[in-house]
C-alpha cells in the first residue's frame, strides 16, 4: 500500500543527522514512549520487558543519535544525578588525583560533577557553593577548603578538620603519618631534621606540623625552630619550596635531612639544595609527603609519605552516594580516617659520618 500525501506527513521523519527525541524514536519502533524510557533509564519495571525488543531499542537509539532531555527528567524526577566539587586549583597533583578518585566512583554510579577553583580567596570560598547549588548540585565534596557556607545539601570535605553539622571530613591519619615519617630519619640516623611547614591556609598545615614535633619528640629529638620554614605564597609549583629552603640554608644553621610539606615542596628543596653544592641524599635527606604522580619519576627519586588520594576522593564520593540514598553504612559519621604508608626511594639515605 502506498501512503498518500497526507499519510506520508503522518510517518515521523528520523535519520542519523541529528537526534531525534523519545516520541519519535517511540514512533519509528511502534513501541510506546513509557517502554523505550523504562528500557533506557534501566527501570527496575524493564525486567519484564523482553530482551529482543530492549536491543532492538539500545540499537535504533544508537542508529538515530537518540540523546535523553536530561533537563526535562531532572525537572520530572526531581534529581540532576549531578555534584559539586570544590578544589583549591586544579594545576596541583594533590587536587587532580583526589578528583581521579571522585570520578572513578561517579562515573560507574552513573553521576557527573561540576568542579569550581577557588584560588584560596574570600571571595571565591563564600560565593562558589551558591554558584553550584543554583546549578541544582545534589551534594558537594570540598578538597582542601574551609566551609564557609551552610551546609544545606549534603557535604564531604576531604582533608577537612573542623567539625560542622551535617558536614563528614576524609581526613589522613596524621599521627601515623609522622611517625613514619619521622621513624624513617631517625632509623638513618638523622637528628639535625629540617621542616618545611604548609601555608597558612592550607587546612593540614598545623596537624601536620604538630605531630612531627611530637614524633620527633618521642625520640628525643627537639626540632628547632631555626630549621623550620613555612612555605609562602599560593603557587602550586616546587618554586615555594625551593625559596623556603633557600632561607632555611641562609641562616647558617646545620641539618642532614628535611620533612617537607608535600611532594611538590620537597621537589623545590631539592633544587635549592643542590644549588649549594649539597647532595640529595648524600649530605642531605629529603623526604616529602603526599606520593603524587610525578614523585617516582624525580631525580633522585622521592621518598615521600603516600596520602592515598585516589581512595580518599573515591572514599568521599562513595558516601556523599551514600548521604543521597539515606544509607546508613557510615554516611552518619562526621569523620573517616585512611591511612598513610612510607614509600622508600632515593632521597634519604644513611647520615654521613
Amino acid at each position: 500500500m502506498t501512503l498518500g500525501p497526507q499519510d506520508q506527513s503522518k510517518k515521523p521523519k528520523v535519520t542519523s543527522a541529528s537526534p531525534v527525541s523519545l516520541k519519535q524514536l517511540a514512533a519509528h519502533l511502534k513501541l510506546s514512549p513509557t517502554t523505550l524510557s523504562l528500557v533506557l533509564n534501566d527501570a527496575p519495571s524493564a525486567i519484564s520487558i523482553p530482551q529482543d525488543t530492549k536491543e532492538r531499542i539500545f540499537t535504533a537509539a544508537k542508529e538515530l543519535n537518540y540523546r535523553p532531555n536530561y533537563l526535562a527528567r531532572s525537572l520530572r524526577v526531581q534529581r540532576t544525578h549531578t555534584l559539586g566539587v570544590i578544589v583549591p586549583e586544579l594545576s596541583d597533583g594533590y587536587s587532580a588525583m583526589v578528583l581521579s578518585g571522585v570520578e572513578a566512583e561517579l562515573s560507574k554510579q552513573g553521576f557527573f560533577y561540576l568542579t569550581a577553583s577557588h584560588l584560596h580567596r574570600e571571595d571565591l570560598l563564600e560565593n562558589l557553593p551558591g554558584v553550584l547549588i543554583e546549578r541544582q548540585v545534589e551534594g558537594i565534596i570540598a578538597v582542601d577548603t574551609p566551609i564557609r557556607f551552610e551546609a544545606r545539601l549534603p557535604v564531604v570535605n576531604v582533608s577537612g578538620h573542623e567539625k560542622i553539622a551535617g558536614v563528614t571530613n576524609v581526613i589522613l591519619n596524621h599521627k601515623h603519618a609522622a611517625e613514619l615519617g619521622v621513624g624513617h630519619l631517625y632509623d638513618l640516623g638523622h637528628r639535625r631534621i629540617a621542616v618545611l611547614k604548609g601555608q597558612s591556609f592550607s587546612s593540614d598545615t598545623e596537624i601536620r606540623y604538630d605531630t612531627i614535633v611530637k614524633a620527633a619528640r618521642k625520640r628525643n629529638i627537639t626540632i628547632d625552630q631555626r630549621l623550620v620554614a613555612q612555605l609562602e605564597g599560593d603557587s602550586p609549583s616546587p618554586e615555594v619550596g625551593y625559596h623556603a629552603t633557600k632561607q632555611l640554608i641562609a641562616g647558617g644553621e646545620k641539618f642532614t635531612a628535611l620533612f617537607a610539606f608535600n611532594d611538590v615542596s620537597a621537589i623545590g628543596a631539592i633544587r635549592a639544595l643542590e644549588e649549594m653544592g649539597l647532595r640529595v641524599p648524600a649530605d642531605v635527606s629529603v623526604l616529602g609527603f603526599d606520593d603524587i604522580y610525578a614523585a617516582a619519576f624525580h631525580n633522585p627519586a622521592l621518598t615521600t609519605i603516600r596520602q592515598p588520594l585516589f581512595e580518599m576522593g573515591n572514599l568521599a564520593a562513595k558516601t556523599l552516594l551514600g548521604k543521597l540514598a539515606g544509607k546508613k553504612n557510615g554516611s552518619s559519621k562526621s569523620v573517616l580516617n585512611v591511612e598513610p604508608t612510607l614509600i622508600v626511594r632515593h632521597s634519604t639515605a644513611m647520615v654521613a659520618l
